[in-house]
Order: C-alpha cells, then structure tokens, then sequence
C-alpha cells in the first residue's frame, strides 16, 4: 500500500511537532506546509513544498491527509474544506469552538467516508494508557471520584525558546484559556471510564493585566457513571507551578487510589499500600533542545501512526470526531455555568 501523504497547515510549535512526527513514519510522506510566518522556513527545513495559500494546499491533488495547527478560530473553515476535497483530517484540539461547528465536521466526514481526528496526543503517554489500561482491569474498582489540576507558568513556555509567542491565546475568537488546556483531560477521563459528561459547574476568572478571556477556572464534572471530578485549570501563574502538579490526576475508586502524574510516576495504592506502576520519562516539551527529542516526540509519532491506521482501515486509539465534540461541548459548559452561574446539563 502506497505511503499517505501529507499537508501540514499552521508552521507553529504545533506545526512543526506534526511535521518532525510525519517525517519519522515509514509509512507517511510529508508533501507541503501552509499557513504563518514560518511556513516558508518550516517548508524549506523538511524539503517539501511551501504554499502560500492554504486553500492551495487544502485542494492538491497529491495530498490524503491534512494535520491542522492552526488557532482554534480556524479549525472549521479549514476542516470542512479539507474534507470537502476529500482530505482525512487530523485538528490539534479543540476541534473547533462551538458545538455547531463540531457536529457539521463530524457529519461531513461520515458523508465522505474520512477519518477526522483530533489531537489528544496524550492517550499515548506512557502513564496515560496503562493508567486506562488499569482502570478497565479493574485494578481500582469502579471509579467514583477525580481531582485534577493544570496550572500553567506562562513565562516558562515563552522563555523555552521553541519560536511561539502565544498571542493566540488572548484572541476572544478562541474563547481562552480552558478551551487550550482542558480537553486533554475531558478526553483522557471519557476514556479511562467510557463515560460521558452529563453536568458541569463551573467559576472562571481573568486575572491577568491586560488580558479580555478567561485565564483561570475551577470546575466540577458529573459523569454518566456518576463518577464526580475537580478541575483547577489556570495559566495565571505568577511563579513556577506547584512542584508535581503541572498536569495531576487524583483518581478514587471503590477499592484503591491511584495518582496519575502524565509526566512522572503512575502510583496505586490498595490494602497493600502505594507502589509506583510506571515512569514516563521526561517529555522536555518547553524546552529547545528537548522541544524535538525522541521522548516527547513518541506520542506525536503514535498518534499519527494510529491516524494512518484507520485511514487503512485498521483499528486505531486515536481520538475522533465524537471525541472533540465532547471535549467542546464540556469547556462551552464550563464558561457558560461561570456566566448564568447555575448548573449546566449537558445532552449525552
């Protein structure tokens, strides 16, 4: 079977992580780049074709599959033509910025018969599936409670040195900071548990100077299974984040604990007491020299090996169209129950 190939649209970090990660496959060529300032650069630094045009690049021929890394403001326009002309598409999440939108991306790939995924890299950290793994197994019994927390340092990711200035995220278009951060844990809790988001409360703040969107939430989510969770997301930090909790999971079930650190150690705990399940090793992902390293690209390249599987036909873990559908529709919740400051029922 003939290699897939390849568009990257958007030349940011995001860009160029999915251009390194396609590069890598045996089975995947990457073809051309369009969109941002660096594309040319980006283009010229793999030996493929810069279009400067997007929907040039969205319309070629000698393209299957598209990866967009664009602002999430973007994502739909970009998708639906893409699919239009007949392109698989991978979105860095959220799949877009209202539900609207992700149910009409859904409905087209269906009509077409592609595969539209979405960029929930984290099902393939190494703490991350043998946590589900473990879940599912029953390791801990049934899930009935999870703390999490996001706190985000700013001035860490914009002194790494990995060429972004995050401007994006203080565009109203993009509906600000929860709909950045908070999808990968939406998607990562509905796939621990095969369980759906049915209501949300929420308060979300600005505290930043100068800043219009929301940069801080503090929410709680009830499950269909009746699992409740906490989620303190926030990228307002005046000062490194609290040591250990830059992305945590606190997970009870009715017969054991588990605390999941997606970047340090999986532990359990049960009558025998805590013991470590496993270790990722350390991503790097806001620094230069380790932006591009084997470690953290590992998920990258997983997530688009999964995406060529089902584009073939075979099964594959990556996240879908349903999947970025209800990561939107919670963080809409969210801000929603923050403005009307009620409860918001969400339709499973």
């Amino acid at each position: 079977m003939s290699n897939i190939r390849f568009g990257i649209v958007g030349s940011g970090y995001m860009g160029k992580t999915h251009s390194e990660a396609v590069n890598r496959l045996p089975n995947a060529d990457l073809i051309a780049v369009a969109g941002g300032s660096r594309a040319p650069a980006l283009a010229a630094e793999y030996k493929v074709d810069f279009e400067a045009d997007i929907d040039t690049l969205l319309r070629r021929k000698d393209i299957d599959a598209v990866v967009i890394t664009t602002p999430h403001h973007l994502h739909f326009e970009q998708a639906m033509l893409a699919m239009q002309e007949k392109k698989h598409v991978l979105v860095e999440k959220p799949l877009a910025t209202s539900v609207d939108d992700c149910d009409q991306m859904v409905k087209l790939a269906a009509e077409n018969k592609l595969i539209l995924g979405v960029g929930y890299h984290q099902r393939f950290r190494v703490n991350n599936y043998t946590a589900r793994a473990l879940i599912i197994d029953g390791a801990i019994g049934k899930v009935v409670s999870i703390q999490v927390s996001m706190p985000t340092y700013a001035g860490a990711m914009q002194a790494g040195g990995i060429g972004s200035d995050y401007e994006w995220w203080n565009n109203p278009a993009s509906l600000g900071h929860i709909m950045n951060s908070a999808p990968h844990t939406i998607d990562l809790l509905r796939w621990f548990m095969d369980e759906e988001v049915v209501t949300v409360s929420s308060f979300s703040r600005t505290f930043l100077p100068g800043v219009t969107v929301e940069d801080t939430t503090m929410a709680n989510m009830e499950f269909s299974n009746g699992a409740i969770c906490s989620l303190f997301s926030s990228r307002a930090l005046p000062a490194p984040a609290f040591i250990g909790e830059e992305y945590r999971f606190r997970i009870m079930g009715t017969t054991g604990l588990m605390d999941l650190d997606p970047y340090g150690e999986l532990k359990i705990s049960d009558e025998n007491g805590w013991r470590v399940v496993s270790q990722q090793p350390a991503v790097g992902h806001q620094g230069a020299n380790s932006a591009y390293s084997d470690v953290r690209m590992q998920a990258y390249c997983d997530q688009i090996s999964s995406f060529v599987d089902l584009i073939e036909g075979r099964p594959g873990n990556i996240g879908v169209g349903k999947d970025g559908m209800a990561a939107v529709q919670a963080c809409l919740a969210m801000l929603e129950s923050s403005t009307e400051r009620k409860w918001i029922s969400l339709n499973s």
